[in-house]
């Protein structure tokens, strides 16, 4: 090779470089690119690869397509009970539309501004509509969710989706704490003294309810077992009128063997009677004679 042509071949490399570089770019897999000619969009490509563009009209504004956090510090809100509240959360969202947000804010930085603003404003919404109880407590994640769906109608319009968002703290003024956590005590224990009223209201009705049952189930049980016994005793009637005109003799010595029994069992009872009382005649005779003695 000609050593004198050397020097006229690296300046044609160099303005071909130049050249390709002043007509054509590399859109990154991680990133949409923005074609301005003399500073107005003209094509947006969201596809990596090379792309080209016209020389000096042309310039070219990259935008990252991955999630990127949206922080901000933390503001105080006023509750629906009328408590000041501080809140500390935080945004996690991604450019879809590269074009539109180009057009609407120019920069990341303008478009940021503009997303702190409006997160502020829905926070200050949703919380605002909620008592400090279901903040800081009970309905934490619903108000998130609530808050990035009322979030990501506002930042659709930049050409933005929120992609979460989060409540690292939501936490009382030193000054409100202890008169707010006082209150909600003494909420709770209001709470807990009617629940055991409705309690105890209840276990009373049951209570009443069981005895009303129990009274009617002794009550059926005493007159059926009256019933009973009723007919077990004139079936007994009906055997010791049939024992008696079979045999009234043996009869009357059956119903004193019983008597006897009945009035000699082991006991305090004492009974005063005259020998020859009639109680006695079998005692007398075997034959129940009343005229005879011992």
């Amino acid at each position: 090779m000609n050593r004198a042509a050397m020097p006229l071949i690296i300046v044609g490399g160099f303005v071909a470089f130049l050249l390709i570089s002043s007509i054509a770019f590399i859109v990154p897999e991680t990133h949409s690119a923005i074609v301005l000619r003399f500073g107005e969009p003209t094509q947006a490509y969201s596809e990596a690869g090379l792309k080209f563009k016209v020389p000096v009209a042309d310039s070219v504004f990259l935008i990252d397509r991955r999630n990127r956090e949206l922080d901000q510090e933390a503001i105080e809100i006023i509750a629906a009970d009328q408590e000041r509240l501080l809140v500390d959360a935080f945004a996690r969202y991604r450019i879809v539309d590269p074009q539109t947000f180009y057009e609407r804010a120019r920069t990341i930085r303008n478009g940021e501004s503009t997303l702190s603003s409006q997160m502020n404003q829905t926070v200050r919404r949703v919380l605002g509509e909620t008592s400090v109880e279901d903040i800081v407590s009970n309905e934490r994640a619903a108000l998130m969710l609530r808050i990035k769906e009322l979030l990501g109608q506002s930042a659709s319009r930049l050409g933005v989706e929120i992609v979460d968002v989060k409540i690292r703290r939501a936490d009382l003024p030193q000054q409100n704490s202890l008169a707010v956590f006082q209150r909600m005590i003494t909420a709770r224990n209001q709470l807990a003294a009617r629940i055991r009223a409705e309690g105890n209201e209840a276990a009373q009705q049951v209570q009443a309810q069981a005895d009303r049952e129990a009274t009617e189930i002794r009550a059926k049980a005493n007159e059926e077992s009256e019933k009973i016994r009723g007919r077990a005793d004139a079936e007994r009637n009906a055997v010791f009128a049939e024992a008696y005109g079979a045999d009234p003799e043996f009869f009357a010595f059956y119903r004193s063997l019983l008597a006897y029994e009945e009035a000699l069992q082991r006991g305090d009872t004492t009974i005063l009677l005259s020998p020859d009382s009639e109680f006695f005649r079998y005692f007398n005779n075997l034959e129940g004679s009343r005229n005879s003695r011992p």
